[in-house]
């Protein structure tokens, strides 16, 4: 058994670290680069599967990399949270590389992009798996170099700006997260968070747990792109080609967030009686930035940048408040919000090959032209804005009842308004996009048809499934999502799993 446990908890980063090696070997071969990306996709969504599954039947899981005990060696562990995230970017994954086969944005840089998503989606899932802080500062670089490498793909003027913005600003983050990881350490003797969750209580100098505590609040907030640090986000995302676009909207500010979840559940469970008002500002401030940020702009890519920051605002409620209710509220929003917030990229690239541009301005009637991808766009753009029966009502309803819940009405009544704020946003793409008619004299492009028009719809149909299956058949969802925040909230599982009976 424990050795099934290895391999489920090595395989989501062994796959894509293998692909990674020989796409990157095999550039002149488009051909054996397509089919190696494929079978990837293929064997990581089964491992992911067969992941989760494992974690709902025996508990936490965890793997000591060359028989190294913990806190001596490299852990990999899985929760319910990690887990699904973990088979969640598996999807992803495949959506995104479906996808590009069929983007004519992706021809001239398909070369390299088979290597970076690989290693994108290889730091992704290892930041998600690993058990002690410089590892996860590992996956966090790994993530960084691949996403830098995605982003300026094409190397026009404006993805190498974007790309300078977002490395250097993401840079700084990490330096913070470096000062972080030496602190802890110098505190606790250990970056194993299981042993350092441990260690924490018997730590005599608070103010200087405190401040390391900040500091990685800081980090793994500009990270998530949480307010005030969410600068670097609407300045990079917008120039990104559309399935890269697609996955970084998806998993990059969820890995941040993922973070903040883990340590301020695991490590610094109390006696941080500060984190809770300030995480309370940053929700708050996050909505708030991220949903006026998206109503004041006229391109799609920019409107969908900006919302990424609003939604994330959700998640860090249900840190603020903390109970198992309303952890489970933030595990929901983040399952709801990636399969969401990839979709909207992907058909955001689609109207820009219908209708020639991403700028309202200049697009119109494509309802009338392509029911189906107006249907396409309906589904995951109400569900962002919370519209029933869909996948984001019940997501923005445990966050919200756990808010109203925990006494928390301001914050609540914020969520309400920004969702109020995100249909509007959703409804002024589809009333410019899709129901009026486009400007005089605007040439009207060919229909795009055949395979092309297959490789590119049937990505953003099944992510559009996804989204009415967790609407629609919500109960095995919330259940999963309620016993992971029953995991998330008592950490004994956790610990157990890594350290066995160890002590400090």
């Amino acid at each position: 058994m424990a050795a099934l446990n290895d391999w489920l908890l090595g395989l989501p980063i062994i796959l894509p670290l293998l692909a990674c090696a020989a796409t990157a070997a095999l550039q002149e071969r488009r051909d054996i680069q397509r089919g190696i990306t494929a079978f990837t996709a293929v064997a990581l969504l089964l491992t992911a599967i067969a992941l989760v599954a494992r974690v709902v039947q025996e508990g936490v899981v965890a793997s000591q990399m060359g028989d190294w005990p913990a806190p001596f060696g490299i852990t990999l562990v899985a929760d319910k949270l990690a887990a699904s995230l973990v088979f969640i970017t598996a999807l992803m994954y495949a959506a995104t590389v479906l996808y590009a086969r069929g983007d004519e944005d992706i021809v001239e840089q398909e070369a390299l992009w088979h290597p970076l998503v690989a290693a994108l989606a290889m730091g992704v899932g290892g930041a998600f798996l690993a058990g002690d802080l410089f590892n996860l500062y590992v996956w966090f670089e790994v993530m960084l170099i691949a996403s830098f490498g995605l982003l300026v793909m094409g190397g026009g003027r404006e993805q190498m700006d974007a790309g300078v913005k977002y490395a250097v600003l993401n840079l700084v983050a990490t330096t913070i997260f470096l000062m972080a990881i030496g602190m802890m350490y110098g505190l606790t003797g250990t970056l194993n968070m299981a042993d350092m969750a441990q260690r924490i209580p018997g730590v005599e100098n608070e103010g200087v747990v405190g401040a390391a505590a900040f500091l990685l609040l800081a980090a793994f907030g500009a990270k998530a792109a949480v307010f005030p640090l969410f600068f670097w986000l609407p300045a990079s995302y917008h120039t990104a080609i559309a399935p890269v676009a697609a996955i970084f909207a998806a998993l990059l500010t969820k890995v941040g967030v993922y973070a903040m979840i883990r340590m301020f559940t695991l490590v610094f469970p109390e006696g941080q009686e500060w984190v809770s008002p300030v995480l309370w500002v940053v929700a708050a401030g996050t909505m708030v930035v991220g949903v006026l940020g998206a109503a004041a702009h006229w391109e799609i890519r920019r409107i969908l940048s900006f919302h990424i920051i609003s939604q994330i605002g959700y998640m860090i409620i249900g840190l603020a408040i903390a109970t198992p209710f309303a952890l489970a509220g933030a595990v929901l929003y983040i399952l709801h919000h990636i399969v969401v917030k990839a979709n909207l990229f992907l058909v955001a690239g689609v109207i820009r090959r219908a209708g020639g541009s991403f700028n309202l301005a200049t697009l119109g009637a494509l309802w009338r032209r392509d029911p189906w991808l107006g249907l396409l766009f309906a589904i995951p753009a109400l569900s962002l804005a919370g519209l029933p029966p869909l996948s984001g009502f019940w997501a923005k309803l445990f966050v919200v009842k756990s808010g109203f819940d925990a006494g928390f009405y301001a914050l609540s009544a914020i969520a309400l308004a920004t969702g109020i704020l995100t249909l509007y946003s959703m409804l002024k793409i589809w009333l410019e996009a899709f129901w009026k008619e486009p400007p005089e004299g605007t040439p009207e492009l060919p229909l795009i048809s055949g395979t092309t028009r297959l490789l590119l719809l049937a990505p953003i149909a099944a992510l559009g499934l996804v989204t009415l299956t967790i609407g629609l058949w919500t109960e095995p969802f919330a259940a999963f999502a309620l016993a992971a925040g029953e995991q998330l909230a008592s950490r004994e599982a956790y610990i157990t799993a890594v350290m066995g009976g160890a002590t400090p």
